[in-house]
């Protein structure tokens, strides 16, 4: 197992067009990682992030009764509240972490309906959000909304540097292409994730096996087109109880993870498992397959696997962050046959 650092951009570098194709070839090119970390972000970036992962642990504390009634059976527990409901490799349900979906495109409340009414099979990305009262979790939408609008706003600039790659590349490659998909897309979903403290008597910080450490969420590829990702945010909650309602305010992070195996793993091409450290201050990007079939294969999507922290590390440890996967509207064409309703469709056929 392997430690190695991500390909790293700045913002401004990706606003004036300023970055490499060395550099997007060694984030995202057949031999990479997969993943390009974005630094110098605005200020409001840092106060969102700590406060909508604050919530996290705020949201996965509440009453059952109240979580039951964000769950959406019908959108198959891919928008609102899900936990226990995926199954891991080896076919037990994973119950070691929380979700939270929310379709969060701007506009796409207002095109919902419509949307829903033309892709009827396709509730996971067409159902209605779901949200907690203000009196539980005061300004959970407007910080959930504001953090993942500018997430996929830093998404499109990424998308940018990767059509500039891909029209120089490829011969048949439509100018633009990534950017209005990342841009105009409603299809795009946020998931807000809360890994439980480890039970005392499940010692992961123990296993050193990669096959031990995949059951925290099993080895996948993302199947969008660039998956936003903030690094974690570790807690105490015992030291730190989560608070909800009028009393709600963000909670103290830890300085680093108390278990130096949580955080993210990738599959190289090579085999080897390689952890990979999201910077506190920055957002990474990965690569999905439809971005590699839209690309025909110059950008590869990668394996990757997340761990939370072990038990036996004192206290009540919670490690909380946030996905934003940029996915293309479902009639969007990602090769001359499949748009992306038939694309999504065959992935999560072949998944499960």
């Amino acid at each position: 197992m392997a430690n190695q650092s991500a390909v790293t951009v700045g913002l401004e570098d990706l606003r004036n067009e300023n970055v490499d194709f060395s550099a997007l070839e060694e984030a995202f090119g057949p031999e990479s990682l997969g993943i390009i970390v974005v630094k110098d972000l605005p200020e409001k970036f840092h106060k969102l992030r700590h406060e909508l992962l604050s919530y996290s642990s705020a949201l996965a504390n509440l009453p059952q009764e109240e979580l039951d009634k964000l769950e959406s059976p019908a959108s198959k527990w891919l928008v609102g509240w899900s936990c226990g409901k995926e199954t891991l490799k080896d076919g037990r349900y994973d119950t070691l972490k929380g979700s939270y979906y929310v379709n969060c495109a701007p506009g796409f409340e207002e095109q919902q309906k419509a949307v829903a009414e033309k892709y009827p099979s396709f509730p996971e990305y067409t159902a209605p959000n779901v949200w907690p009262s203000t009196d539980l979790l005061p300004h959970f939408e407007s910080t959930f909304r504001e953090l993942c609008t500018l997430i996929i706003d830093i998404a499109a600039l990424v998308a940018r540097a990767c059509d500039k790659y891909a029209s120089a590349n490829i011969p048949s490659y439509k100018t633009g292409y990534l950017e209005h998909v990342v841009k105009t897309s409603v299809s795009t979903k946020a998931r807000l994730l809360h890994y439980f403290p480890a039970p005392q008597s499940q010692d992961r910080a123990a296993t050193d096996s990669a096959s031990d450490e995949d059951d925290w969420c099993a080895t996948h590829l993302d199947h969008g087109c660039l998956t936003g990702l903030t690094s974690a945010m570790f807690v105490d909650e015992a030291a730190h109880p989560p608070r909800t309602g009028a009393s709600f305010s963000p909670l103290t992070e830890m300085e680093r993870s108390p278990d130096p195996k949580a955080g993210l793993y990738i599959h190289s091409r090579t085999g080897v498992v390689t952890k990979v450290g999201i910077p506190r201050d920055c957002l990474a990007f990965q690569t999905g397959e439809a971005l590699e079939v839209i690309t025909e294969g110059k950008f590869k999507a990668v394996p990757h696997f997340v761990r939370g922290a072990g038990a036996g590390m004192g206290g009540k440890v919670a490690r909380n962050t946030l996905a934003v996967f940029t996915q293309p509207n479902l009639w969007e064409m990602v090769d001359e046959k499949r748009d992306f309703a038939v694309f999504a469709k065959e992935i999560v056929e072949r998944n499960h």
